[in-house]
């Protein structure tokens, strides 16, 4: 396969996984099922989305998942742990964290600021 070819193909695999972990956010991230539903094996697939995104299947998962509570912290008035289940985290504190890890800001501080 020509090295276009193959940079179409990894796109196109990328561009599945993303559409994937989209559509599944609120589940918890398995390498298996993505890798079943894609088709494909999943060290490959950790590789190309790596490569292609610059990012972890499991980061670009927890990005998705932030981007859904940043809608919710400006738009509701639901509290942080409603938020976090509502985004398909198990508990607060996680959910806090990793929101933490992906904006650089906690949620009750990203709430604050999006309605200064």
């Amino acid at each position: 396969m020509g090295r276009q070819k193959h940079r179409e193909a990894g796109d196109k695999l990328v561009s599945a996984a993303k559409g994937y972990i989209e559509a599944h956010s609120l589940e918890k991230f398995s390498l298996k099922k993505l890798s079943e539903a894609l088709y494909i094996n999943g060290s490959y697939l950790l590789r190309q989305f790596k490569a292609g995104t610059g990012q972890t299947l499991l980061e670009y998962h927890n990005a998705v998942r932030c981007e859904n509570a940043k809608a919710l912290l400006r738009d509701t008035d639901m509290n942080i742990s409603e938020i976090g289940a509502a985004v398909g985290f198990v508990s607060s504190a996680h959910f806090s964290h990793v929101f933490k890890k992906v904006t650089d800001l906690t949620p009750t501080l990203y709430r604050e600021n999006s309605r200064a």
